[in-house]
Parts: C-alpha cells; sequence; structure tokens
C-alpha cells in the first residue's frame, strides 16, 4: 500500500470524523475548546497530586504556544484535545520531577557520560544509525515509553516502570489507528529508540509544535529564544533517567539538535555530534510529507505549500546555524556520516562513529550492529510516496537553496547514482528490548 499525496483531505476514522462534526457543531453554539493554561495547570496538578513546580520560567514558552495554537493552527476537536492532554502530560512531569529531586537531591550530581548525539536533518536515515548504535547493550538509549514518561509514575517503584509501558503502547496503538500512512513514513513503537526532542516538548520550546501544527508566530518566537534553559533541563531528565537505570554512554538524536549546537556544546561538554547526509532533493519532500501527515491528524486545514515554504526556510536555517558553530568548534566534537555509506556499510560507519567518539567497538556491540542490520524489512507498514512539486518546490529550487551545504559535506546526486535501497522508505531496523 502507497501513502495518499492527498494531504489536504487527511485520513479519519469514522469514529473520529463523527467526533470532529460534533465539536464544530459546539463551536457553532458557542461552545469553544480552545487551550487554556490556568486549567491545563489546574489539571495537571490535579493529576499529580502535586503543586510545585519549581522554576517556573516554562510558562512563558507555554503561553506563547497556546496563543498561538489557539490564533492559528485551526485544529479539530479531537486535534485540540490531544495538544490539551500532551500539554498536561509536560506539566506533569515536571510537577513529578520536581518532586523526585526534593527527595532524591543526589540526581543532580550524576555524571552522564560519554553522548553520541545524532543531529543530521531530517530523512537522513538519523534513525536507522541511532538504532544501529542503540542496539550495542553498553549503550544507553532513550526508549519510547521514557521519552514519554521519563519521570516515574504515581506508585511506581524505582526500575519497576510497567505503567509507563503500558501507557506507551496505549499510545503507539492509538497512533497506528489514527494515523496509519504516518507509520508507513516512520515506523514508532513503545519500546524502540525514540528522539529526545520529547525531553526538550517539557519545557515548550523545540520544533514539535511548528511541524505538528501550523503556529507560524510561536515559531518566529522560539527562533528568537536562548535555548539554554531547556537544554538544562533535558540534562536534568536525563540524569532522571540515568538514576533510574544507569549507563555513561548514551546515544540520542534528533535534527532539532542542528539549531543549537552551540547550546549542546556548552550543557553536554562530553558529546560526540553525528551529522548525517543526504542529497537534500530526496530527503526535503520525504520530510514535507511527513509533516503533512502529522498534521492531518490534528486538523483539516493541512496546505503543502504553506509547509513547503515554512520548512524550506527552517532547513536552511538548521544548515547555516549548524555549519557556523562548526567553523569554530573543535573539529574533533564532530563526525560527518553519509546517507549512502550508510546504507552501503551499516557496521563499518558504526565502527567509525564509535572510533570518533573516543569509544571501544567491542565484539558485542559488532554483533548487535549487524543483527539489527540484517533484520531490516522494506516497506512493513507502506510505502511512502511523495514529490517535492506537492509543497510549491523542484529540485532546482532546493539544489540552488542548498548549494553550499552541499558542497561543503561533499553530497552526491542521488538520482545519478545506482539505484538502491532506501533507509527512508523502509522500515528502520528493529532492535532488541533493552529490559530494566
Amino acid at each position: 500500500m502507497k501513502t495518499s499525496t492527498d494531504y489536504r483531505r487527511p485520513y479519519r476514522p469514522l469514529a473520529v470524523s463523527l467526533f470532529n462534526r460534533a465539536g464544530r457543531l459546539a463551536r457553532k453554539l458557542g461552545f469553544a475548546d480552545d487551550l487554556d493554561v490556568g486549567r491545563m495547570i489546574g489539571a495537571a496538578r490535579r493529576r499529580t497530586g502535586l503543586s510545585d513546580f519549581g522554576d517556573e520560567w516554562f510558562l512563558e514558552p507555554l503561553q506563547v504556544l497556546v496563543r498561538s495554537v489557539n490564533a492559528e493552527a485551526r485544529l479539530t476537536s479531537l486535534g485540540a484535545r490531544i495538544q490539551a492532554s500532551r500539554i498536561v502530560s509536560a506539566l506533569s512531569i515536571r510537577l513529578r520531577a520536581e518532586d523526585l529531586l526534593r527527595r532524591h537531591p543526589e540526581i543532580l550530581d550524576l555524571r552522564l557520560g560519554k553522548i553520541v548525539l545524532i543531529a543530521g536533518l531530517q530523512r537522513t536515515a538519523t534513525t536507522t544509525l541511532q538504532r544501529l548504535i542503540a542496539a550495542d547493550p553498553g549503550i544507553r538509549a532513550l526508549r519510547s515509553w521514557e521519552a514519554l514518561n521519563p519521570v516515574p509514575l504515581g506508585g511506581e517503584r524505582r526500575g519497576r516502570p510497567r505503567r509507563r509501558m503500558r501507557e506507551a503502547k496505549r499510545a503507539a496503538r492509538a497512533l497506528g489507528w489514527l494515523a496509519p500512512d504516518f507509520l508507513a513514513i516512520h515506523p514508532i513503537a513503545w519500546d524502540e529508540p525514540e528522539e529526545d526532542i520529547f525531553l526538550l516538548d517539557v519545557s515548550f520550546m523545540s520544533q514539535t509544535p511548528e511541524a505538528a501544527m501550523h503556529v507560524p508566530s510561536y515559531s518566529k518566537w522560539l527562533e528568537a529564544q536562548d535555548h539554554t534553559k531547556p537544554y538544562e533541563y533535558m540534562r536534568t531528565l536525563l540524569k532522571i533517567l540515568a538514576w533510574q537505570r544507569p549507563g555513561d554512554r548514551w546515544v540520542l538524536k534528533t535534527p532539532h539538535h542542528m539549531e543549537h549546537l552551540d547550546v549542546i556544546l556548552d550543557v553536554l561538554p562530553d558529546v560526540c555530534v553525528v551529522q548525517t547526509h543526504r542529497d537534500p532533493k530526496k530527503s526535503i519532500p520525504s520530510f514535507l510529507s511527513m509533516v503533512a501527515h502529522g498534521r492531518g491528524i490534528l486538523s483539516d486545514h493541512v496546505d503543502p505549500e504553506v509547509i513547503g515554504t515554512h520548512w524550506m526556510r527552517k532547513t536552511l536555517r538548521m544548515m547555516e546555524r549548524s555549519m557556523n558553530v562548526r567553523s569554530t568548534a573543535d573539529g574533533a566534537a564532530f563526525v560527518d556520516v553519509s546517507y549512502y555509506d550508510l546504507l552501503a556499510e551499516p557496521v563499518g560507519e558504526v565502527r567509525r562513529v564509535y572510533g570518533a567518539a573516543g569509544l571501544e567497538f567491542t565484539w558485542e556491540a559488532e554483533d548487535a550492529a549487524r543483527a539489527v542490520s540484517s533484520r531490516s524489512v522494506k516497506d512493513r507498514h507502506g510505502r511512502h510516496v511523495y514529490a517535492a512539486s506537492s509543497f510549491g518546490l523542484d529540485d532546482a529550487t532546493i539544489d540552488a537553496s542548498c548549494e553550499v551545504y552541499r558542497r561543503t559535506y561533499r553530497i552526491p546526486d542521488e538520482a545519478a547514482m545506482r539505484p538502491g535501497p532506501s533507509a527512508e522508505d523502509r522500515s528502520p531496523p528493529p532492535v532488541r528490548d533493552g529490559g530494566w
């Protein structure tokens, strides 16, 4: 089955269509379902039985986000419910984290150790590389259920996260029901390695909202901010995770990091940044399709050309900011991985990353990487199809805009290469459950 390219008419299960129809009628009758910061804070406090957030600096980004969502995003009734639930969950995490740190202040003294941080552009095999490295039993990765709930829930004991695992399983099933095409583009499983952008979401300062919704005023505000505090809080959440399941070598991943490499080098000094590179004529339209399908979960108003304009500019910003940091930073902190080399020689590229990071590539790590690579299943959830023209772009425009980036990292023209497998059009390799 191929993914749909009719982005303006998102897929809807019948029950969702009926729910949204009822919501539209309620709006006409004057019952608004706008997000409300005060109500969501109250809901988080009732859910956790806690009231102390500690430093409340996060309220400003939350308020900016909520204003933008209410004014610009045009969410369906279900979309508004989902966003409210996500925000209440993030607020609840902050409340539980503050309570845990009050009871266990020694958590803040933990050392995270070496971090391999993958910060390539979207759809450049970042997930494939992350899962190859995360298969190493000696590497600590962020699992999906941890990303959704990094702090123990009420009633959970340290090292026994069963409630959080159950919640993650339900979330994965719900996403598959709501948006089967999205899973064909970016498969998600409750126990697989996940992006640490979820830890930045807890501070309401990440690219997630502008990927999931049309929120241009929030995006503009976000780009003008200092991102030190959200990264420091991400570091705190990583320490909370390390307190629950120790590890002194980590693999993290999210394209968002490309905008803030300078902050990362300050906040996470023992880090090796890995940048993956692929022909932007392929990676950019692929990501735009992913964004369009994601927005269709929350809104009936998906404009592919608006998405193309916004994310083309955003991608160029990510390229420029990352290259600027690298021009003055210690080159030893960075390593580049070609998408094409990774597909051709996955174990060899993983070995090279370990060498650049100063980590031993043990036989266990090599065997695990080989096993993961051999288990890749193409088109397990459907075949991802997309075209730049759907988003008001063409190959010549993308090439011209990305010329400096392509030249800097010697990125080939994918169309001129011999046909071969595609990491982003197949399911990322599964990994062994790290368990507890």
